[in-house]
């Protein structure tokens, strides 16, 4: 017998295993929030924005995009259809019903995700009287088999400027709502929360309770910049999550803010034209492919190999 032919079996085993013990190195599962002003029909009949736009959220196993005004989602599908021809993957949506107190100014919270790597099970429309946001939260319960934490709850906010202190801490009783509805403790908050440059201030973290309880973990930081003109440094957009389980299955210092101009080569001119903030994200932990393997189809495995080499 050969030492190709007998070393065979051995060779198939370890690259079997290095499969499965290094699929969660190179692999993770994105979660991306942006706002994207007052995405329109209009801004959506403009390719190159189109095009970039996509280039962003192409990138995201789920991509919330806030300040959406789309009521018969005209610019939402020329987007999905853009990244159905973009990577192979299959795009889909789910909105919330247009939010706000003026009749000109109504957005949407839209989120898009991938069909092959999560799946929605339940949406909810947070709703409170008397109405303490301008823009209630939209909140999505997810599904994967590519995260370590299987089910989890999205909940989107873009706060009102002035209001935004005020409506940060409510989202404490957002959460209570969620995760009893859902009875899962498995939440992110995510969006443009206005939280800092005056809107928000150090002195003001005393009267949220996003902050003072202990069991949120904000992982984009105040010193962290979310917004694209040279002129402000602003952590605008923030991520916040509830509770130990899910801050263990978050990946080690992802959570960051997508700088799509340096990444795409694009000048601050064409960035501002999309929007005047940048996207942030985050990666959850994908489930190791040899903790999913049955201990009886490794023991096959080890079984064969044995056979083969007797």
């Amino acid at each position: 017998m050969s030492w190709h032919s007998s070393h065979l079996p051995i060779l198939v085993l370890v690259s079997f295993l290095t499969l499965l013990v290094g699929r969660e190195t190179v692999s993770g599962f994105r979660i991306c929030s942006y706002n994207v002003h007052k995405f329109d029909f209009q801004k959506a009949l403009k390719y190159r924005l189109v095009h970039t736009l996509t280039r962003i959220v192409y990138r995201c196993d789920i991509c919330l995009l806030q300040n959406v005004v789309d009521p018969d989602r005209r610019a939402i599908n020329s987007l999905l259809s853009s990244l159905n021809r973009y990577d192979g993957y299959n795009y889909k949506s789910v909105s919330s019903k247009g939010l706000g107190n003026s009749p000109d100014d109504m957005q949407q919270y839209v989120f898009i995700y991938r069909t092959q790597t999560v799946n929605v099970t339940d949406r909810y429309q947070y709703e409170s009287k008397p109405r303490t946001f301008v823009r209630e939260p939209f909140a999505v319960q997810f599904q994967s088999e590519n995260t370590a934490i299987k089910k989890f709850a999205l909940v989107a906010l873009h706060t009102e400027p002035t209001q935004a202190v005020q409506e940060i801490d409510q989202l404490y009783d957002v959460f209570e709502k969620v995760s009893k509805k859902w009875n899962n403790a498995n939440v992110m908050f995510l969006g443009d929360f206005h939280a800092g440059c005056g809107y928000m201030t150090r002195s003001d973290k005393k009267n949220i309770r996003l902050f003072t309880n202990s069991k949120f973990s904000w992982l984009i930081g105040d010193k962290v910049d979310t917004t694209v003109n040279t002129g402000t440094n602003c952590p605008f957009e923030r991520i916040v999550v509830h509770g130990k389980a899910f801050l263990k299955e978050i990946t080690p210092f992802s959570a960051k803010v997508y700088n799509f101009g340096k990444e795409l080569k694009l000048s601050r001119t064409k960035v501002m034209e999309v929007s005047e903030n940048y996207p942030v994200e985050v990666m959850l932990k994908s489930p190791a492919l040899l903790l999913q393997a049955t201990p009886i189809t490794i023991l096959l495995i080890f079984s064969a190999v044995v056979h083969c080499l007797l």
